[in-house]
């Protein structure tokens, strides 16, 4: 459970900024910046761990199921209280730390800040981006634990194309996959999904809407296996698709194709954007490729399930190997309504491969 190589990188980089300290908080929804050094799902509200510049591990749980699974995980010093803010005083009693720096500072409450600071006498700076920078390039472990997360994101979608009929209603069949994903060891997954026609502007959580003959029913399917998240979007059409409908599938499998061939250590990640908003732009849907149509060209994956940095033409980050990240032209056109396509690609020394086997097509009942 503690990640052994992050461990490492985390003390040489302690060293390097001269940081005394190093915590990594997570609270309930951004469990991330805590689980890449203990990758365990806690349960309680916050968790945190303090890292010392020797090496020494302390970590604060507020539920004390949390306690012998993080004792055991860490192999360091637990403490178990009701308000986070009393952990913090008990385990930095007596810290002589001139900096300490936080991963994930940026979702603490000012409560806790305020009490970090009171404890240290001196406030805590941000670790947030140099340890998402670290984050980025993917362990061989971890890369194994995505390679399986993508498998049963296939697994997922399958289901998904197998239950789809004409009057199921949007929440019977995300529940059918979502049960589908969690019996299947998923610890969590994100889905969003939209049903219909040139109406459809976006996804979203289901509705009670029924399927009907016509529509394209497009979803992201993201299953976490051990933390960690692969995704995959496809769009599939109830019934045969209209003459449109395939026309708008061609358009996306271009552009996607276009991402995919030009990922390589080196590039640009705007211009994995603009690739994809080229094919648009030449088919003449150049309008669509805006913030009013569309969120993202695609994010990078791993412990939270949209990461940084997003694949958009006025982000520059040069991609590095191992890196693992989808790339997805999801836009609205007049064509088909909303309408969505991508694989979660790991990039290799040449360029860049899929983790996702699901057929590259317009799916039909």
């Amino acid at each position: 459970m503690l990640n052994r190589e992050r461990y490492e990188q985390f003390i040489a980089l302690m060293r390097e900024r001269s940081w005394d300290l190093l915590l990594f908080y997570g609270d309930g929804w951004r469990r991330e910046h805590f689980r890449c050094l203990i990758n365990l799902s806690y349960s309680g509200p916050h968790a945190l761990i303090v890292l010392s510049r020797n090496g020494e591990l302390t970590t604060i749980v507020t539920d004390p199921w949390d306690l012998e699974p993080v004792r055991s995980a860490s192999g360091g010093r637990v403490i178990l209280v009701r308000q986070l803010a009393d952990g913090l005083r008990e385990a930095l009693a007596g810290a002589n730390a001139a900096v300490t720096a936080v991963n994930g500072l940026e979702q603490m409450e000012a409560r806790l800040v305020a009490a970090l600071t009171e404890q240290l006498k001196v406030p805590p700076v941000s670790a947030t981006l140099e340890i998402e920078e670290i984050r980025r390039i993917k362990t061989p472990w971890e890369i194994d634990l995505l390679r399986k997360a993508a498998e049963l994101a296939d697994r997922g979608y399958d289901r998904f194309a197998r239950v789809c009929e004409p009057g199921l209603r949007e929440f019977e069949l995300v529940a059918e996959v979502e049960a589908f994903i969690k019996a299947e060891g998923a610890e969590d997954n994100f889905m969003l999904i939209a049903s219909g026609g040139t109406e459809v502007t976006g996804m979203k959580p289901p509705t009670d809407r029924a399927l009907a003959r016509g529509d394209s029913v497009t979803t992201e399917l993201t299953p976490q296996v051990n933390g960690y998240y692969a995704q995959i979007c496809r769009t599939l059409v109830i019934g045969e698709p209209s003459e449109r409908q395939l026309e708008a599938y061609r358009i996306f499998s271009e552009a996607q194709q276009a991402a995919q061939d030009l990922l390589h250590p080196g590039v640009d990640i705007a211009d994995v954007a603009r690739v994809q908003n080229d094919v648009f732009r030449k088919n003449g849907y150049g309008e669509y490729t805006g913030s009013k149509y569309t969120r993202v060209r695609g994010h990078n994956l791993g412990l939270y399930p949209d990461e940084l940095p997003h694949v958009l033409e006025n982000v520059h980050y040069l991609c590095k190997k191992d890196m693992v990240l989808i790339a997805h032209p999801n836009t609205y056109l007049p064509l088909s309504g909303y309408m969505v396509f991508g694989d979660t690609l790991l990039v290799t020394d040449t360029g860049c491969v899929s983790l996702n086997r699901t057929e590259r097509r317009l799916f039909n009942t």
